[in-house]
């Protein structure tokens, strides 16, 4: 990824989490974080990972953001001062899911190899 395109992902993950934290003002969300964006080099689409820590949450998270999509894309639009405002793909970060998934096998071996 360029330097440019590098730049643009941080200021709008930076942009997003500042919506998130202060216009969107729904206690039901619980803790959202944004990951990561990566944004395509024609800067059309932006696509936004969120990490949702209530993870019975998840689908209810992902369809009350969807539902905002277009707010949050208008309030990102007066904040970046860019030519075209990217379209948001919002997806579920579950890299950390992915961690204790891994350390839960790797604990496991480790009581199989101490029970020997």
């Amino acid at each position: 990824m360029s330097v440019r395109l590098n730049k643009i992902s941080s200021l709008i993950q930076e942009e997003l989490s500042l919506i998130f934290l202060h216009k969107i003002q729904d206690p039901e969300l619980g803790l959202v974080t944004i990951t990561n964006v990566k944004v395509s080099p024609d800067l059309k689409i932006a696509k936004v990972y969120l990490s949702i820590l209530d993870k019975e949450k998840r689908d209810y998270v992902m369809n009350h953001v969807e539902s905002l999509k277009g707010f949050i894309r208008t309030e990102l639009a007066h904040r970046v001062r860019i030519k075209n405002t990217p379209e948001l793909h919002f997806y579920v970060d579950d890299t950390l899911d992915y961690v204790e998934r891994m350390e839960e096998l790797f604990n496991k071996i480790h009581k199989d190899d101490s029970k020997k």
